[in-house]
């Protein structure tokens, strides 16, 4: 077994326990530790692929500001889990219900699922050799769908600017962020 392969199936459980912790772990923190195992053993997975524009976005943007801002938010928020964990027992059987119908419908996507006849055409190197990945995506981005990528863009703009307007039309919630500014002098 080469090196790439261990780090493979190395990086993949990894991944696979973290996400599984996640969801299993009791507290709160820990469970957020796990999900940070798991982001970075996936990123690990992309630097594998040869995909290290991805796997350093996935660093930056998952580890550094989500998982970090997820765990400032759990340990800030004083969360009875007790009385989640009851209430969660009410609606244990709707949740398995849906359960399994989403993992019905993914097994008769997958049943039914054949590539398409240009697939061979489309996992061909579009790129030329000499190209670097990360430059060959800030060509694609730039040039071919710079106006879907300024688009996308505006979009975001628009979203913070209703989240803005969200706020400030709530009261309760502009007492809140109040709250926060009085804590952080």
């Amino acid at each position: 077994m080469g090196a790439a392969v261990f780090a493979f199936y190395l990086f993949a459980l990894s991944t696979i326990t973290g996400g599984l912790f996640t969801v299993l772990s009791r507290n709160p923190v820990h469970s957020v530790l796990w999900l940070i195992l798991s982001f970075l053993s996936s990123a690990g997975l992309f630097i594998l692929l040869g995909a290290e524009f991805v796997a350093m976005l996935m660093i930056i943007v998952y580890v550094g500001a989500v998982a970090v801002l997820f765990l400032f938010v759990v340990m800030m928020l004083d969360v009875d889990f007790a009385s989640l964990k009851a209430e969660m027992a009410k609606y244990l059987p709707l949740g398995l219900l849906i359960v399994i119908v989403l993992l019905m419908e993914l097994a008769m996507g997958l049943a039914v699922w054949v590539p398409s006849d240009g697939a061979k055409m489309v996992l061909g190197a579009p790129i030329p050799s000499d190209t670097h990945n990360t430059a060959a995506l800030g060509l694609l981005i730039y040039d071919q769908y710079f106006l879907l990528f300024q688009l996308a863009g505006l979009i975001l703009l628009v979203a913070m600017i209703g989240a803005i307007v969200l706020i400030q039309m709530n009261p309760y919630l502009l007492k809140m962020l109040n709250l926060v500014r009085v804590f952080e002098c």
